[in-house]
């Protein structure tokens, strides 16, 4: 596996955002090279260890790939999974397989400023940004603002949880993609691929062109208007924190089906001899059975026929569904000759 980012942040693999929020905030406090004169270098590699295993634990595309492939495969030598990563700017979908990985861990500056809200008063903290040693570590603008660079212990109280200040760094408007799913796609449930191309950020903060795959699990039931959130996903920029992907489902029309709400609706045209002396429907569902459903009522107009629980799933309860209704379209005579309607007058006047 190469690193072990668990073993580095100090927590097991079933740790929550809080529990890797707090490790990243205790080590980077302890790590700090402005923190640690006397071993700076030392420290410098821990900040920027620390950082890195932060960034990819707490995304779930980056820690389903660690997982599985470990530190070789978030660094292109072996294909991911289908999960794919961060998004981007350009969308289409693919029917081919997974493509390289290619993960570049950013700057540990960077990561420090995001997490707690501030441009970072230091220069090029551990790792990439800037000059190691006294000069690159000093504030920008001169003065330091906590006690000369030694950090105190509850220096990280003040900032909560991360919470962003007015000066950090600005947050890029969401990208919302349309993702058209057939009837039978929201009926079943099903996974989609979506090939993705974006700029990414080096560690010298040069911008790269990627493609990626992301896989979305759509799951059985759900409407059109469902939003999927690949959260901070958008093109990596200085000075910005990258945007949110959104996937927004749409439905596709279907040859047979409309849909209301959890209910499905299906339209039979029939004869007006049918209407008064009964029918047969028989419907093919979403997933290929066979109904057959006979109707011995009198069909008028606004007669509804429903078949309970053969609608479409209910998404918190995927075990119980809505109901199936057949409405009618009744096609009437355009003419009768004197005998069909003496005939009919006979049949229906009583």
């Amino acid at each position: 596996m190469g690193v072990d980012y668990y073993k580095i942040l100090q927590v097991d693999k079933s740790a929550s955002d809080d529990d890797l929020k707090k490790a990243y905030r205790k080590l980077a406090m302890k790590w700090h090279p402005d923190k640690n004169p006397n071993n700076k270098k030392e420290a410098e590699s821990k900040f920027k260890q620390i950082s890195e295993a932060y960034e990819v634990l707490s995304d779930p595309q980056k820690k389903a790939i660690y997982d599985q492939y470990g530190e070789e495969g978030l660094k292109g030598q072996v294909p991911p999974p289908g999960a794919g990563g961060p998004g981007g700017a350009s969308f289409f979908q693919t029917g081919d397989g997974p493509t390289m990985f290619r993960f570049n861990p950013r700057n540990a500056n960077d990561i420090f400023a995001e997490f707690f809200g501030f441009s970072t008063p230091f220069g090029g903290m551990g790792g990439g940004g800037g000059g190691s040693g006294g000069s690159g570590m000093g504030m920008r603008g001169g003065s330091r603002p906590f006690g000369g660079g030694v950090f105190g212990d509850d220096m990280f109280a003040s900032f909560g949880d991360g919470q962003p200040m007015s000066q950090g760094p600005r947050k890029a408007a969401p990208i919302e993609r349309r993702l058209p799913c057939s009837l039978e796609d929201l009926y079943k449930g099903t996974t989609k691929k979506m090939k993705i191309s974006r700029e990414i950020a080096d560690v010298s903060g040069k911008t790269l062109p990627v493609e990626e795959i992301l896989t979305i699990e759509i799951k059985p039931g759900w409407k059109k208007g469902t939003k999927i959130t690949f959260p901070e996903r958008g093109n990596e920029q200085p000075n910005m924190i990258p945007a949110d992907l959104v996937f927004v489902i749409d439905e596709k029309p279907h040859s047979t089906f409309t849909r209301d709400g959890n209910d499905l609706v299906v339209t039979r045209k029939i004869s007006l001899a049918e209407a008064l002396t009964g029918y047969t429907a028989h419907v093919t569902t979403l997933d290929g059975r066979s109904l057959t459903i006979p109707i011995n009522n009198v069909i008028h107009p606004d007669y509804v026929e429903v078949v309970p629980k053969e609608g479409m799933p209910i998404p918190k309860d995927p075990s119980k569904r809505g109901n199936l209704k057949i409405k009618f379209d009744i096609k009437f005579p355009t003419y009768l000759t004197s005998e069909q309607k003496s005939g009919i007058k006979k049949l229906l006047v009583s």
